[in-house]
């Protein structure tokens, strides 16, 4: 399981069928969710808009378990320009032969939260002949290219071997340039285009010998990029692209499951291939592998570096590393959810899918915050019923030397979140609780040794603060730096901030609010989220 460091926050729920979770990079924070029967959705950060963004239901082909359940709408990616030019990219299975069609869309000119239906161009058209492994990712890379992921076209053991065929689109990770051509011109980089053979050698070509690859993302920091190929029978992999590759890999199947011979099944050939970094087997529940994201976001400095990704079916997460010389993984986390996609939102924070055709779940990745406690004391000092300073020593949540006494003192501990503000619970003398309404809060007032509250509060940057009357809210930002251990905290003339204290804080005093207490020794916890 995750450790105590980590744990997972649902954003989202009632979903049909997502399947994947990308963002627009525009500014907006938005996440965009692809549900497989042929809508994006939006989640403006609190919901899920109630209209869908786009809807090509009507063009779909989708979702009857028994015969197409690899088909769909399977993903979007977004032009690196969609802030000014507003065209979006869409990869889905048609009515009603079962083509991917891969079409560019353009965002309504009156709503940013709706796309034009009408703007319709496709691009690509690749027949597919059978139902299963039609990939489905769209990623732009750092190059500014859409690469494409095709599976090898199904049925079981690639039949037509589309995966070593280089006639074929099938197989492949296609790497298109959209701003050029019509409707697309093929790279002068791409590893085939210029061999003069393009029946032969198809110049869309990026990677081949892949079998499913349903997910694959780039590192946004060094432009790596990590491709999940679902496996047959017995064996999932990572296959791994440098930034610096000039394509042109044969990841190895149908020659290759993983590192095992596969056809034939022994004393394979494997000159010439590119071997996975990671492989998993068929062995607990695990059945499919789910490609993700290596996490360059801010909020888990313990995760920085780390490739995660999971399983469809038994629900794993696992975060691997790089020595220098070789890959290793581990085990993070072992949910109850089919883990259908992973997405990134602007800030390289991580999210997951739990699959379901009527209940589908978005989760975002989320450190266990850490709660500030705050120790009271008594004081002979004056008790300011109407707020004024809070100021405390961060300690480590439930270190030894608190753990019995905030154990007694909380009545209910609840994940906290930025915004979320404590109260004392009501029902229960001397303890605390997450606020259920309008909140019965302490004020903490804290005093310089030698000076009163007067001098204290003549300082330019620190005035007694309203916002603390009633309510303490909760945040992650202080004015003077981030939040750490060991700081010492005060109120900011910023309603509803704090700053670090200039000086030590002294004699700190529990204050009373709307005459709920009087002053007595006791506990404040505020969050403190690691940046």
């Amino acid at each position: 399981m995750f450790g105590t460091d980590f744990t997972f926050q649902q954003i989202a729920s009632g979903l049909s069928s997502p399947v994947a979770i990308t963002n627009a990079k525009d500014g907006s924070g938005r996440l965009f969710i692809t549900l497989k029967a042929g809508k994006v959705v939006i989640y403006d950060g609190t919901q899920v808009l109630p209209t869908a963004f786009l809807d090509i239901t009507s063009l779909v082909l989708c979702c009857d378990p028994t015969t197409d359940a690899e088909q769909g709408l399977l993903s979007v990616a977004f032009h690196p320009n969609y802030a000014s030019n507003g065209f979006f990219y869409v990869d889905y299975t048609r009515k009603p032969d079962g083509a991917t069609v891969i079409a560019r869309y353009s965002r309504s000119s009156n709503n940013p939260n709706l796309a034009d239906p009408n703007s319709a161009l496709v691009l690509l058209t690749i027949p597919q002949p059978f139902s299963n492994h039609n990939g489905g990712q769209l990623q732009f890379g750092p190059d500014g290219y859409l690469y494409i992921g095709m599976g090898d076209g199904g049925s079981g053991g690639d039949p037509q071997n589309n995966g070593q065929g280089l006639n074929t689109l099938l197989g492949k990770i296609l790497r298109l340039d959209v701003n050029s051509g019509s409707p697309y011109a093929i790279p002068s980089t791409n590893p085939f285009a210029n061999d003069g053979d393009p029946i032969n050698t198809r110049d869309e070509i990026w990677a081949y010998g892949l079998r499913n690859p349903w997910r694959f993302g780039f590192d946004r920091l060094t432009g790596d990029l990590f491709i999940a190929d679902v496996g047959q029978n017995s064996w999932e992999e990572v296959d791994f692209q440098p930034a610096s590759s000039t394509g042109g890999q044969n990841y190895g199947w149908r020659i290759m499951e993983g590192t095992h011979c596969f056809n034939p099944s022994i004393g394979c050939n494997m000159t010439g291939l590119t071997l996975p970094i990671l492989e998993y087997g068929h062995v607990s529940g695990n059945c499919s592998i789910t490609g993700g994201y290596r996490y360059r976001g801010s909020r888990i400095p313990e995760l920085y570096g780390l490739y995660l990704y999971g399983d469809f079916c038994s629900g794993r997460i696992w975060g691997a590393t790089f020595n220098g010389s070789t890959w290793t993984t581990a085990e993070l986390m072992d949910t109850a959810y089919l883990i259908s996609t992973f997405g990134e939102d602007e800030s390289g924070e991580i999210y997951f899918a739990a699959y379901s055709s009527t209940n589908g779940t978005v989760y975002r990745i989320i450190r266990v915050t850490t709660a500030a406690l705050f120790t009271v004391h008594r004081s002979s000092g004056n008790v300011y019923a109407d707020g004024a300073y809070f100021c405390g020593k961060i300690s480590a949540c439930f270190n030894s030397s608190v753990g019995a006494d905030i154990a007694e003192r909380i009545n209910s501990l609840e994940l906290l979140e930025p915004g979320d503000v404590i109260e004392i619970d009501p029902e229960h003398s001397g303890y605390f609780r997450k606020s259920r309404g309008t909140p019965l809060v302490v004020g903490v007032v804290s005093t310089h040794a030698g000076l009163t509250m007067a001098n204290r509060a003549a300082q330019t940057d620190v005035r007694p603060s309203i916002a603390l009357i009633g309510r303490v809210p909760v945040k992650t930002i202080t004015e003077n730096g981030p939040i750490k251990l060991g700081d010492l905290l005060t109120p900011s003339n910023k309603p509803g901030y704090a700053m670090r204290c200039h000086s030590p804080c002294v004699t700190p005093i529990l204050g009373k609010a709307l005459g709920a207490l009087s002053a007595r020794e006791g506990w404040v916890m505020m969050l403190v989220m690691r940046p």
